[in-house]
């Protein structure tokens, strides 16, 4: 495990109520990542002691005088078929713990690192409070595989606490865990509001469509070209992909073929692309299931509208009639709905200006702060109540 920070960490917490935390994540899993950086970089500030522990640094995660970063070192051998990583993880968690005095983890994503936390709790002789934060795909999809569901379930059910970003989510994991009685905290997701801000100046002449993903089947991304092909019968479009993953490489030959290779810009993976959100007209989200959708918060807070199938927690994120919600999954009437909103003389102002002030009213970052602060701390001192009492 390599230690990465330019200060030695404190012990614990300092002043009443700081906590000792452990939050572990992937690195650039989605959503799970962006959220699990912002949490650590915001609970730093206000003062608790945050060891983030992942297998690379999250861009987002910014040095801090309180937040530290250890690298989880996989060891790769050849007698080995697969890398040990969940058993890497616990290890680290073990480390950190014991070099640290943490008071909690909060494990994003269950797979593997609800089971790594659960190892490594055990480990410590259940010294160590844990929160599994489920995040969509751990629970809608890798979760609940028959191979490992029965894992997946009984770590998370062995957690301490249980979070979950959307009322969706929070059913699909009671239901496809068999966890029916699970307690599971509602814990939304938020963006940086002063960050994801809309740009000042006028548009370029012709529709900036956008899209951000991981390129996987479940993102159903040649929906994309469908309803590029109908909005550039009516007006000038092209649609710019941000990201990389399995089907990229048959999107780039299938808009050869479709002849709309000048029209689409593939940026690939970038872990910085607010300069092209703000510069687009829409945000098209044509995904066959979504959790939350991280990604249309952000766009939605920068201003621009986002169309979207409606599926998944969307509704929740999108409620209020701020963006475009999809019958599943109709690109003609995605098309339709860009077309009747963005070829109008104000290109869409009204929904963008609506999109944002949903947002600045539901998903700001220091009111989702307070809730996940006062839930770790009602875990660990609940757990510790509940030490005194034995």
């Amino acid at each position: 495990m390599t230690i990465i920070n330019s200060k030695p960490a404190p012990s614990t917490g300092t002043g009443p109520g700081r906590l000792a935390i452990a939050m572990v994540c992937y690195p650039s899993l989605g959503g799970s990542g962006v959220i699990a950086s912002e949490l650590a970089c915001g609970l730093a500030e206000r003062g608790h002691t945050v060891h983030l522990i992942a297998s690379a640094r999250p861009w987002r995660a910014a040095p801090s005088s309180r937040l530290f970063f250890h690298r989880v070192d996989v060891p790769h051998h050849p007698v080995l078929e697969h890398a040990p990583y969940s058993l890497a993880v616990a290890a680290a968690i073990v480390d950190v713990a014991r070099r640290h005095s943490i008071d909690v983890v909060q494990a994003h994503y269950a797979v593997p690192h609800a089971a790594s936390a659960y190892l490594a709790r055990e480990i410590l002789g259940r010294r160590l409070r844990v929160v599994t934060s489920l995040h969509g795909s751990d629970v809608t999809a890798v979760g609940s595989d028959p191979s490992i569901r029965s894992v997946t379930s009984f770590a998370v059910a062995s957690s301490d606490g249980v979070t979950a970003p959307s009322e969706f989510l929070r059913r699909e994991a009671r239901a496809r865990l068999e966890l029916p009685a699970l307690p599971i905290e509602l814990l939304p997701n938020f963006v940086d509001t002063d960050r994801f801000a809309p740009a000042p100046g006028p548009r370029s002449g012709e529709l900036v469509l956008l899209h951000a993903s991981n390129f996987r089947p479940v993102k159903r991304v040649g929906d994309l070209l469908e309803v590029l092909v109908r909005v550039r019968r009516e007006a000038p479009a092209r649609l710019v992909l941000v990201g990389d993953g399995p089907e990229r490489a048959g999107l780039e030959a299938r808009a050869a073929a479709m002849g709309l290779a000048a029209h689409v810009a593939f940026l690939g993976r970038r872990d910085d692309f607010l300069a092209e959100l703000q510069q687009a007209d829409g945000f098209l989200l044509p995904s066959e299931s979504e959790s939350f959708g991280v990604a249309a918060l952000e766009a939605q807070s920068a201003g621009v509208p986002v169309f979207a199938y409606c599926v998944g927690g969307l509704p929740e994120v999108v409620a209020g009639g701020p963006a475009r919600l999809i019958e599943p999954f109709d690109a003609d009437a995605m098309a339709r709905a860009v077309i009747d909103a963005l070829t109008a003389p104000d290109r869409g102002a009204p929904l963008g200006r609506a999109a944002r002030a949903h947002v600045l009213a539901h998903f700001r970052r220091q009111p989702a702060l307070d809730r996940c602060e006062a839930y770790l701390r009602r875990i660990v001192e609940g757990a510790a109540a509940a030490e005194v009492a034995s």
